[in-house]
């Protein structure tokens, strides 16, 4: 069988349940985006999921980028 996604394998094959807790799919400013959420409450950009060019562009959705 053959599953065509934009994550990785361990996003849907997690090694532990426990590293699958903090991951969230939000929301942002009309753009959707996987954030891993921190222990002060803001969240860290993992993914952005879009199929707008543009939306990659702009460094609020840059992978690592922290979202208050």
């Amino acid at each position: 069988m053959i599953h065509y996604t934009p994550l990785s394998e361990y996003d849907i094959y997690p090694q532990q349940a426990e590293q699958f807790t903090n991951k969230h799919l939000l929301s942002i400013q009309g753009r959707s985006v996987y954030a891993e959420r921190q222990q002060d409450g803001s969240y860290q950009v993992l993914q952005l999921l879009s199929t707008n060019p543009q939306d990659y562009m702009d460094e609020t959705f840059s992978p690592g980028s922290i979202i208050g």
